[in-house]
């Protein structure tokens, strides 16, 4: 297989690989606000909804929409986009972002944000599809795995600090400032984008019809699909009730945000082990995060935690997670260098798909098994991806091709 649109993209343009990446920065700024959009919510569920007189059930609407919307706006986006400069995407997806939460900053209804909440729906999914990718245009070859961590780590970035910094906002100003502040955050991730990303012209042009058949065709893909799904479904059983857990444990409620913290930087740390990991390690690296996670969960359920081993098995888990995003990319990049933005959207589907998926199964078992059994089943679920990886590997030893049609 190659990887032959990467070398052009940095060498034949004349761009020095610093240009490069400053590239790479700008659309990792675009993730990180992108996803703090995304995710700013659970922090500011209750003053959102006495402002707007909602239950906070109904609040929670604005972390199910835009999931719910970027699983199916991945594909859509990546298709309708198809003869459109990705740079000139990338900056109007993000500018919609900017502008939804300056939306949401001034809204007058509930109804109005759930409007600027599908808008972000719609630039997650389609910003992510494009962006996965991207690297193998704005660096060259031999570092593409590290830009694409680099890239990824905007993800695990937000969950670390843009939530909690915009949650803090939120409690010393009001919710309204939270949102205008990432609002704001998105337009001047715009500003980069336009002046520090070269001119990228459509390599591809995709038709709906395509995205099944890259699916149909390629075991590869259809084998990452199935990996993210078993380990973000898995990952978001457990970690949706994780707070809820720990209190049971007796850990005070005080202490819960310091260690979601320190769980968030095992996940920086994670993306970037694996990222140096992935380009001569990509099956070791998904087997030992698959391990890693479900160790770590069965650990969860069994053991009699304090704050010192809680804060130790979330380290554990956060250096699992972490290295999901860029691995799983990495694993779809890899088995479809020549139809890279449909897979990538495949994938930017499921993984957001799941996170829903995760949260909705996640709360059937706790509401009707018990709140420790999200702990075996996400452990259950990242066992079974170790399973698929082995199995792929034993099939590739036997048929060397198969993996990689």
């Amino acid at each position: 297989m190659t990887t032959a649109p990467s070398t052009p993209a940095t060498t034949s343009t004349g761009r020095s690989p610093l240009k490069g990446w400053l590239a790479v920065l700008a659309v990792t700024l675009g993730i990180f606000a992108l996803m703090t959009s995304e995710l700013l919510p659970v922090g500011l569920l209750t003053p959102v909804g006495d402002a707007l007189r909602v239950s906070e059930g109904t609040a929670g609407l604005m972390v199910t929409v835009p999931g719910l919307v970027a699983a199916f706006s991945a594909p859509v986006v990546t298709v309708l986009t198809g003869r459109i400069d990705r740079r000139l995407v990338l900056a109007v997806l993000i500018g919609l972002v900017g502008a939804a939460n300056l939306a949401s900053a001034f809204a007058t209804n509930f109804g109005i944000v759930l409007v600027a909440r599908f808008l972000i729906g719609i630039s997650v999914g389609g910003f992510w599809s494009i962006a996965g990718g991207i690297a193998l245009r704005l660096v060259p070859e031999h570092q593409v795995a590290r830009a694409t961590a680099v890239i990824f780590g905007g993800v695990e970035t937000a969950s670390v600090l843009g939530v909690p910094t915009g949650t803090f906002i939120g409690d010393l100003s009001n919710w309204r400032t939270a949102f205008a502040v990432v609002g704001i955050l998105g337009l001047v991730s715009l500003t980069f984008i336009v002046f520090l990303v070269p001119r990228l012209p459509a390599e591809q042009t995709l038709r709906f019809s395509e995205l099944p058949r890259v699916f149909r065709s390629n075991v590869g893909v259809r084998v990452g699909v199935a990996m993210t799904f078993l380990i973000i479904t898995g990952h978001f059983v457990a970690y949706t009730f994780v707070r809820p857990l720990l209190l049971e444990d007796g850990i005070g409620g005080e202490l819960i945000g310091g260690l979601l913290l320190v769980f968030g930087v095992a996940g920086i740390c994670g993306n970037f082990i694996a990222g140096a990991l992935i380009r001569t390690r990509l099956r070791e690296t998904i087997m030992g995060l698959s391990v890693v996670l479900a160790v770590a969960m069965t650990l969860l359920a069994v053991v009699d935690t304090n704050t010192l081993s809680a804060a130790g098995i979330l380290i554990l888990w956060g250096l699992g997670y972490g290295a999901v995003p860029v691995t799983m990319q990495t694993w779809i990049l890899t088995k479809a260098p020549d139809t890279t933005e449909a897979a990538s959207s495949l994938y930017v589907s499921m993984f957001n798909l799941s996170i829903a998926l995760g949260a909705l199964f996640g709360g059937m078992a706790v509401d009707g098994i018990a709140a420790s059994s999200v702990l075996w089943i996400g452990g259950a679920m990242a066992a079974v991806c170790l399973l698929v990886v082995l199995r792929t590997t034993n099939s590739n030893r036997s048929e060397p091709n198969r993996a990689d049609s």
